[in-house]
């Protein structure tokens, strides 16, 4: 892990008045330059060629004689080669130079991986470094080893397919899209074999996917994910935010779920076997029942991370969770940075957010606020890592 100090004397070296938000642009980029810019800030995205229209043309940011923005959210592109590129030595030394404060995303940790992100990233980032790392499942201390000592609900771990007696999802990653998912679902043994061999047959997941596998009961059941903000600066209100809930569309499942029954049956007879790629979000709210269980499940997620991951949550965060018959919580899985759905705030906020803040309150525009906040303080130290 790259030293705290040396982050900090680069810090030392920024013109905070002039400080700008940078980000990779892919995930959630356009929520986080949104509210930056909403904030007045101006804002910078690392783009991969080929992959920059929407953030290099179609957002460009246009801004009056005052410095106003008056069209778009992106106002400025660093271009690279390949996302991966962004721990180069020479687009760090680019974003340094341009005061940015680095808001880190999915995509960012997924492309530059995390052992990069920890030791060779110098750049300033706003949220906990150390604490990504819990987001790479598998690992000695996940997120599901934080639920567990945090004693919050999550599915029931299956260990091996043999022990598979209830429907069971199969966590693993896609063989051709790096980053997307492989899943499955089976309700015994011989179900896994059949599908796993023919998603293998298919190309869809590895031979040995087992390896890096996670198998977990199946809750049937909404999905809601609560894009909760903890903030290390407040002194008056409560630390932990709800800002607001999305929920996912994945292909090819959504379509599948559309057809009769029938239909389905007669796919899955033939071989098709739904995959679950996220493809876009929408959003939803909560019954006010539950809005005291998901504040308790984020406090004892933000306590948990604080113990084992000092200095724990800086910033949003994200429990995913689904909703059995009883209105149990189940979390399967956690997002220790801005979650992949926060788009959909996006301008007009989100009902809890907006309601707390008074005004359109993003995700992104609410990071933007912190940020705005620890300058004015002269606490931007504690909330970059």
């Amino acid at each position: 892990m790259i030293d705290r100090s040396e982050v900090l004397e680069t810090l030392g070296k920024y013109d905070l008045g002039r400080a700008k938000v940078g980000v990779v642009a892919s995930h959630s980029a356009l929520d986080t330059c949104d509210g930056a810019v909403s904030e007045g800030f101006r804002t910078v995205a690392v783009a991969q060629k080929g992959r920059d229209a929407a953030f290099s043309r179609y957002f460009r940011a246009f801004r009056d004689e005052s410095g106003e923005a008056v069209r778009g959210v992106v106002d400025e592109i660093v271009p690279v080669d390949r996302f991966a590129d962004v721990v180069k030595p020479e687009v760090q030394a680019s974003l340094i130079r341009d005061s940015v404060l680095f808001v880190p995303n999915r995509s960012f940790v997924s492309y530059a991986g995390i052992d990069a992100v920890e030791d060779s990233f110098r750049v300033p980032i706003v949220g906990s470094r150390n604490l990504l790392r819990s987001e790479e499942r598998g690992g000695d201390r996940d997120y599901y080893w934080i639920l567990e000592r945090a004693g919050l609900p999550f599915p029931k771990k299956v260990e091996r397919p043999e022990d598979i007696d209830s429907l069971t999802i199969v966590k693993v990653h896609h063989k051709v899209k790096k980053l997307e998912r492989g899943f499955f679902t089976a309700k015994d043994p011989a179900q896994f074999e059949e599908k796993s061999a023919e998603l293998v047959r298919q190309g869809v997941i590895e031979e040995d996917f087992l390896k890096s596998a996670r198998m977990e009961q199946y809750v049937i059941g909404p999905v809601f994910n609560l894009d909760f903000f903890r903030s290390p600066l407040e002194e008056k209100g409560e630390q932990i935010e709800l800002l607001g809930v999305d929920w996912r569309f994945e292909t090819s499942l959504d379509g599948y779920c559309r057809l009769p029954g029938k239909q389905q049956v007669e796919l899955e007879n033939d071989g098709i076997i739904p995959e679950y790629t996220v493809c876009g979000h929408n959003s939803a709210t909560l019954r006010e029942s539950l809005l005291d269980k998901a504040f308790d499940m984020a406090e004892k997620y933000v306590a948990a991370a604080k113990k084992y991951y000092d200095p724990g949550v800086i910033g949003p965060f994200c429990l995913q969770t689904c909703v059995d018959k009883d209105l149990n919580f189940y979390i399967y899985d956690v997002a220790p940075r801005i979650g992949g759905g926060t788009n959909v705030h996006m301008s007009v906020g989100h009902p809890y957010g907006n309601a707390l803040w008074r005004r359109e309150m993003s995700t992104g525009r609410r990071l933007a606020m912190e940020i705005k906040r620890a300058i004015a303080q002269e606490r931007v130290d504690e909330i970059v890592t």
